[in-house]
Parts: structure tokens; C-alpha cells; sequence
């Protein structure tokens, strides 16, 4: 099989980080691929800024600051312009992973080394490779996450879960706005309803630090809604949110505009969890409106929908099993196979 070099400038983190706290979509996906390639039979070298060197569910995780390995038949630059020319004629094929939209590559830093190097350049999806411009420089290849197994095999829920509702992604990608939503017109529409937030900055390492005081501004305003039935709980591990989600009713998330494929609707969905979403960013690519939850027009429609999902037991069996059935079938060892084959 191949040798195969994944490299990382950002926050800190492992295969053990992964699983014993909860980590940010990105890192989660890096981490997530390494594995999956590694169990096919690759040797995969990790460089990173990580705190356990080592080998970690068959893959090697090193410290990027001792340096790149002397050669790869695959190299993965995951998403820093300085890492794209960093293994140069010893790698065989260079990939370049972005998870933001393209349009933070229309710097001169990215765009010559981009020209020099013509990678392929890995967007998650549609709206994603729309996001860069036709003339730019690069080959696209457009490869999903994978959806992890823990959520995809999961045993679903067996009966209709209480009223909750759960929301599990950056407090600043449309927390503000369900919170407000929540409380003029979803819960009132089902006052026995409860909203769990598993939200905070402590996901997203420095990068959540650097934004804390924003976090917590919206953070301080669910807690106040707890007469409206918001729960505030802390950001938790894969392990602990597959739990969590067999025991909600709906995901409520509106999407946002900086996000490439909505990790936490797809774990969701595959559980079996309906979900309502906005037209927003990469959203409509993850539930199948009508279908298995809803992509809502507009604010009345999403409230609408919710509170339907909320109280309706037959129309959350119907998109329940419909969650089940079309959402489970594309996870890390499918998306490794796709990596694969970009090597010559």
C-alpha cells in the first residue's frame, strides 16, 4: 500500500484528544481520515502540533516542528499555505484539504504556491467548490467527510424520544438566532419542549479562546431562557454525543455561511435525529427535505416545522426511519478510498 503524510499547523490534537474530548470538524476530520487510511493498510504518518507523539490506532503522530518525512506517494496539506510546498519534489502527489469556503485563498501567499504546485485541491462538497473561482489555480476534487462509524452503526432510538430538541455545534454559527426563535415561537408552540445546547469554546482550542467572550455572551443568554426550557450543557465526546443524540427529537440548526459540510447534522441524521435547517452554507447537502427533516424558507417555516417534529410521533417515525435509511451509507473508510485514488 501507499506512504502516506497528512500535515497540521493548527491547534493541538490526536487520536486521543478525538476520543476523550470533544474536538472541532476540521481536526475531527484530519484525525478521522488518518485512521481510516491507516486501517486500510497505508503507513500514515501524522505531522502536527500534537501533545502525544506516537503511534495512535495505527498511525503515526509526530511533532511538525521535528521536521516532514523524507518522502510520501501521498502528501495531505491540510489547509495552511505554508505547508503546500513543504514536502516539494518528495512527495508523488500533493493534496490540499481545505474546510473553510475558497475565498480565504484569494491571497497572493496562497495563490502562487497554488500556481507553483497545482495540487489537487479537496473541497467537501457542491456548495464548497462553488465558493472558488473558476479562474483560480489547482485541480478540484470534491470528497464528503465520512460520517464515523460510532454514529452510523448506532442502534437508533426504538420509540419516540420526549420533546427535545438538541443543537451541538459553534455557539457563533446561529445560536443567538434559534435562542431567540425558540423562545418567541417554538417553545410556545410546545411548552413542554426542551432545547439542549451542548455548545462552548472549549472545542475549538485557541481558536475558541481567542473568541471566548463572544461564545459566552451567547452562552449567558441560554441560560437565561431556562424557563423556556433551554438546557445548557458542556460540549461532550463522540462517545457521549451518539448517547445524547438517540435521545432527541429533532436537530434544530440554522446553518451558517462559513461552514463547508455540517458535521454535526450529518452525525445526527445518521442516528436517526430529523432535523430543520436553513437554505444556509452546506446544509441543504445534508438533510433531504421533506424527507428527513426540513430545509425552511424562512424563520415562521422552521418554527413551524420544529414544532411539528416535536409533537408529531408518526411524522418523526416517517423521517426517523428515512434518516436511518438514506443517511448512513457514505463514512471514513468510503472517503479514504476516494483519497486513494488521487494517488498516480
Amino acid at each position: 500500500m501507499a506512504d502516506i503524510v497528512m500535515a497540521d499547523d493548527g491547534i493541538a490534537f490526536d487520536s486521543e484528544v478525538m476520543r476523550q474530548r470533544p474536538l472541532g470538524g476540521a481536526e475531527t476530520a484530519l484525525t478521522s481520515l488518518a485512521e481510516a487510511l491507516a486501517a486500510r493498510g497505508n503507513t500514515v504518518t501524522v505531522c502536527n502540533n500534537c501533545a502525544n507523539p506516537g503511534v495512535h490506532e495505527g498511525v503515526a503522530w509526530r511533532r511538525i516542528a521535528d521536521g516532514l518525512p523524507g518522502r510520501a506517494d501521498l502528501y495531505i496539506a491540510n489547509r495552511g499555505d505554508r505547508l503546500i510546498l513543504a514536502m516539494g519534489r518528495r512527495a508523488r502527489r500533493t493534496v490540499f484539504w481545505i474546510h473553510n469556503p475558497a475565498r480565504y485563498l484569494m491571497k497572493l501567499r496562497y495563490l502562487w504556491k497554488l500556481a507553483w504546485k497545482r495540487p489537487a485541491i479537496v473541497f467537501s462538497g457542491p456548495s464548497h467548490v462553488a465558493t472558488y473561482p473558476h479562474w483560480a489555480p489547482g485541480e478540484r476534487v470534491v470528497i464528503p467527510y465520512g460520517i464515523a462509524d460510532l454514529f452510523r452503526h448506532a442502534q437508533p432510538a426504538g420509540e419516540p424520544p420526549p420533546p427535545r430538541a438538541i443543537f451541538t455545534s459553534n455557539p457563533m454559527r446561529g445560536l443567538a438566532w434559534l435562542l431567540e426563535l425558540w423562545a418567541s415561537r417554538i417553545h410556545p408552540g410546545m411548552p413542554t419542549a426542551e432545547l439542549h445546547v451542548f455548545s462552548g469554546p472549549s472545542t475549538y482550542g485557541a481558536a475558541g479562546r481567542a473568541k471566548a467572550a463572544a461564545m459566552q455572551a451567547v452562552l449567558e443568554r441560554a441560560r437565561h431562557l431556562s424557563n423556556c426550557g433551554v438546557v445548557l450543557r458542556e460540549p461532550v465526546a463522540k462517545s457521549v454525543l451518539v448517547d445524547e443524540l438517540r435521545q432527541a427529537r429533532v436537530m434544530l440548526y440554522r446553518g451558517d455561511p462559513g461552514e463547508t459540510f455540517c458535521l454535526a447534522v450529518g452525525e445526527a441524521q445518521a442516528v436517526g435525529v430529523p432535523a430543520v435547517v436553513q437554505p444556509i452554507g452546506a446544509t441543504p447537502e445534508r438533510v433531504v427535505d421533506g424527507i428527513t427533516g426540513h430545509v425552511a424558507t424562512d424563520d415562521n417555516e422552521f418554527a413551524a416545522a420544529a414544532v411539528r417534529l416535536l409533537a408529531d410521533d408518526s411524522l418523526w417515525r416517517m423521517e426517523h426511519r428515512a434518516a436511518l435509511e438514506r443517511q448512513r451509507a457514505w463514512g471514513w473508510d468510503d472517503a479514504a478510498a476516494a483519497f486513494e485514488r488521487l494517488i498516480p
